[in-house]
């Protein structure tokens, strides 16, 4: 166990889920403090990914560290150098069996955040850019719609109409 790297991980999550905007919050300055702590845990995730080496797992840092480690790449929006890393070790985690239940499925996020982030189509339509006149989301661009679901599918994430329902008030 590498308590130190578990600690800061967990650490990072507990505050960046206390710092993130509730809904869609029209508090500037509370989007502010977000983006700058988003920008720190970035930078230094980038560091502690380069040392570690490898995708942190949860035998090494706990299933709590490595959610702590995804959601900070996950919302390094403004560092597509630090998501590029994570999800290639991400990936490399996936396939070598080491990233656990979880890590396709936060592949799959963490690639289309990636690609929304650097203007490019999504393939598993996890990435929503907001809530239509009619309360339906509106995706960013997906690579291939009609194949979207049998992608998330592969991955463990239920499809997209029960994925949102959740989230979407009763009509």
């Amino acid at each position: 166990m590498h308590a130190e790297l578990a600690h800061e991980l967990v650490t990072m999550k507990a505050a960046d889920n206390a710092a993130a905007p509730q809904g869609n919050s029209a508090d500037l300055a509370e989007q502010l403090a977000w983006r700058r702590l988003t920008a720190r845990h970035g930078d230094r995730l980038r560091v502690l990914l380069e040392q570690h080496g490898h995708w942190p797992t949860a035998e090494e840092v706990g299933e709590e560290g490595t959610l702590g480690a995804w959601l900070v790449a996950q919302h390094a929006d403004r560092q597509i150098d630090v998501q590029r890393l994570a999800l290639r070790l991400l990936e490399a985690a996936v396939e070598d069996g080491t990233a656990g239940p979880e890590g396709p499925a936060r592949q799959a996020f963490l690639s289309d955040r990636l690609h929304v982030n650097a203007g490019l189509p999504q393939r598993y339509g996890t990435q929503i850019q907001g809530v239509s006149d009619t309360g339906e989301p509106v995706l960013w661009p997906v690579e291939d719609p009609e194949k979207m679901d049998a992608y998330r599918r592969d991955v463990g994430i239920p499809p997209f109409a029960e994925y949102v329902a959740q989230y979407l008030p009763e009509k």
